[in-house]
């Protein structure tokens, strides 16, 4: 004989269902929304400061080392072999309306500090201002260059004496038509919506 205390349990009423499946889809969406907004961790935190046309200066925090301003160029050089869009690392076109490309010309400038990333100096540098240049170039931590077919990427202040870049060091230079090295392959995460 069944004992009365193991009487049959009442359903979930429906509106307590309803709140629960509510609940549940909160956190979902949260952890979703987290998930795919992540910031990417294998390049450095970086901004865009201001854009002339096909010139951009980006600014990354004082302490980011040689070793990250390096992952961060052979980043631009991986969408430029790739997707070649920009607009994912937060640039505006730099050839808009041009048939073979929003972006088939774009020098991205690295500096560590803000200044040199405002539109005044970008502006001066632009229109070819001899002190501005050279006082930018002593100050860059890098730069990366896409014209067409063919890419430069070069770390290090670009301090000249004649024609040559003393503390420069080229990382890459060739045609984006080119295979990417091997350690660029796989083993990096895909390109994050945040640059941060």
């Amino acid at each position: 004989m069944v004992s009365s205390n193991h009487a049959h349990k009442k359903p979930l009423d429906i509106v307590v269902k309803m709140g629960l499946g509510v609940f549940v889809s909160s956190f979902a969406l949260i952890w979703g929304g987290m998930y795919l907004t992540k910031p990417d961790r294998s390049i450095p935190p970086y901004t865009v400061g201001a854009q002339r046309g096909s010139l951009v200066a980006v600014h990354v925090p004082r302490d980011t080392s040689d070793e990250q301003v390096e992952k961060l160029l052979r980043r631009f050089q991986r969408v430029g072999h790739t997707s070649r869009d920009f607009g994912a690392m937060k640039m505006y076109p730099t050839t808009p309306g041009n048939p073979e490309g929003r972006y088939r010309s774009i020098v991205i400038l690295v500096f560590s500090d803000e200044g040199w990333t405002e539109p005044a100096v970008l502006e001066q540098y632009e229109r070819g201002d001899q002190e501005t240049i050279k006082a930018a170039q002593r100050a860059m931590r890098g730069y990366y260059r896409l014209e067409g077919e063919e890419e430069e990427g070069v770390i290090g202040p670009l301090l000249q004496n004649g024609e040559d870049f003393t503390d420069a060091r080229i990382l890459f230079k060739g045609l984006v038509t080119d295979p990417l090295p091997v350690e660029m392959g796989s083993t990096e995460r895909g390109i994050s919506l945040s640059p941060l």
